[in-house]
């Protein structure tokens, strides 16, 4: 019961922090059958949420042990069933311990249950994968190998993070081909021969490649998502995320290939491109917003629907707007103290403090409503603030999508040419790009 409360409240927590989530590959997920989740770690405490609220079944997790003696967090991780795991670079940690935790985890598999592990580690910054540890290996191969468990599956997980920092951005999670694991000739200490991990653990670490974002640097990383945003603003069609990220993996391959045999065309590529964006910058406009307004007719059309939607919608913001300010602005202040200026973490401060600091709001203005007025004006005040709150999220984000359009307008109207200039521009970038591609065929997939 208080783990289905947890999930429920976690799972409010990210649709209402992110924008947009989609989840694929669930197909590759068994039904039944014992399954080890490996997940990429970039978003500190919010990648293992993402995994047990969006998973088609119960996860339990192996989560570093600092985390059972934190307030708030250890009794969360405890409700969730999770496993300690005893590192070398947590302080006054005894690794052997793990010993234990390996036993508990085959228990575990052995009655049908799964694991979520993040091979890495550690969360991180990282543009791509780290090199993972061999735990899950030594894990799925003792456990099938001791006949404990029988049709074990290792489930690559993958996130993806448009921009992991910041509030209302869009996430994607993965599923990969699930690994089967075969059982091996143990050592006579019981342990999985260390030629059968590192293999296993290789197996793994590639399969994870295929369902993330796997940069070898920052500079890599920011090319081919500039060259992915101005590639798929040409087209009209709404992406997926995993469209997103598939057509980054491509541009990620290519980049390296090009790098190596044709650098200076790679080059000249990378500052047009930013040169593109700069006199968009420039222009105060997005390049996914680049495109020609329809008739005058259904523009205005547009613009006095959405009015009157604002209208609709302006009391109820603003209320949630004041109400809410005060504790958005803490947990702004409380998630840049706190992560000591690492990306990774600042996502974790931020919904932790909303969990908080948002329902402590609702209590407080509900008592003061039942000082002010009764019981029917505090059971009001607990039911509408929070909605109120909801509204003023989507007012602003309409409010943005709006005067994205008048300023679209604006720049088309008052600077055609300039306008049709970048367009085009743009189709000359994407048609570059196309035929990069083509010249390095052994970058596509």
């Amino acid at each position: 019961m208080i783990r289905r409360v947890i999930v429920g409240l976690l799972r409010l927590a990210l649709r209402i922090y992110f924008r947009r989530i989609e989840v694929t590959g669930l197909e590759h997920v068994p039904v039944k059958t014992p399954v080890i989740f490996v997940l990429n770690h970039p978003n500190a405490l919010v990648d293992p949420v993402f995994l047990l609220c969006l998973a088609p079944r119960p996860v339990s997790f192996l989560a570093k042990a600092p985390l059972f003696r934190m307030p708030v967090i250890g009794y969360l991780v405890k409700e969730l069933d999770s496993l300690p795991v005893y590192r070398r670079q947590d302080e006054g940690q005894d690794v052997t311990k793990n010993q234990e935790t390996f036993i508990a985890a085959r228990k575990l598999l052995a009655r049908g249950g799964t694991i979520g592990i993040c091979p890495e580690g550690v969360s991180h910054d990282a543009p791509g994968l780290k090199p993972i540890k061999t735990g899950a290996a030594r894990i799925s191969l003792a456990a099938v190998s001791t006949g404990e468990v029988s049709a074990l599956k290792i489930v690559p997980a993958g996130l993806y993070y448009t921009s992991k920092t910041s509030f209302r951005s869009d996430a994607l999670l993965y599923f990969g081909t699930p690994i089967d694991v075969e059982p091996v000739t143990l050592e006579p200490d019981g342990t999985p021969p260390r030629e059968a991990v590192r293999e296993l653990s290789s197996e793994i670490e590639k399969a994870l490649r295929e369902v993330i974002l796997d940069a070898r640097h920052e500079e890599e990383l920011q090319t081919t998502a500039r060259a992915e945003r101005i590639f798929s603003s040409a087209t009209p069609e709404e992406e997926s995320l995993k469209d997103e990220l598939r057509l980054q993996q491509r541009f990620i391959k290519a980049y390296s290939i090009l790098q190596s045999l044709q650098p200076e065309r790679l080059r000249r590529l990378e500052l047009r491109m930013m040169r593109f964006e700069d006199e968009l910058n420039q222009a105060g406009v997005d390049t996914y917003e680049l495109s020609p307004p329809g008739s005058t007719t259904r523009v205005f059309a547009a613009i006095i629907r959405r009015s009157m939607l604002f209208l609709l919608m302006l009391g109820p913001a603003l209320i949630g707007t004041i109400a809410h300010y005060p504790a958005y602005k803490l947990g702004g202040f409380l998630s840049t103290r706190l992560s000591h200026d690492s990306d990774d973490v600042i996502s974790t401060v931020k919904i932790i403090s909303a969990m908080l600091l948002f329902p402590l709001t609702w209590i407080l203005l509900a008592v003061l409503a039942y000082v002010y007025s009764g019981w029917m004006l505090a059971l009001l005040a607990l039911v509408l603030i929070p909605l109120c709150g909801y509204v003023a999220i989507v007012f602003f984000e309409e409010l943005d999508t709006s005067i994205a359009g008048i300023r679209v307008l604006t720049f088309f109207l008052v600077r055609r040419r300039f306008f049709v200039r970048l367009l085009a521009e743009r189709n000359a970038i994407r048609d570059e790009i196309i035929a990069l591609g083509k010249e390095t065929p052994t970058a596509s997939e």
